[in-house]
């Protein structure tokens, strides 16, 4: 499922969304439909790949540049 950013025209709230098949986006905050499409990056999962912590892959679930495991988010029982 394609995930669109856009910038209300209306509000200027900036935000994303799915959107599927023929719908139509709409502004979460005021419902407006005239909306600025942008340009946005998308992400590749790395899963299968051969990344590892010293190719300088950065923690999947805080973002840490030292790579997975080096946060201590997972020890938070």
């Amino acid at each position: 499922m394609p995930i669109f950013e856009y910038i209300c025209k209306e509000c200027h709230h900036q935000f994303e969304t799915l959107v599927y098949g023929r719908q139509k986006a709409a502004c979460p905050k005021c419902h407006a439909t005239k909306l600025e499409p942008q340009l946005s990056v998308f992400a590749v999962s790395a899963k299968g790949s051969s990344a590892s912590p010293s190719s300088g892959s950065a923690c999947g679930s805080c973002g840490d540049p030292r790579g997975p495991g080096a946060c201590s988010i997972g020890d938070m029982n």
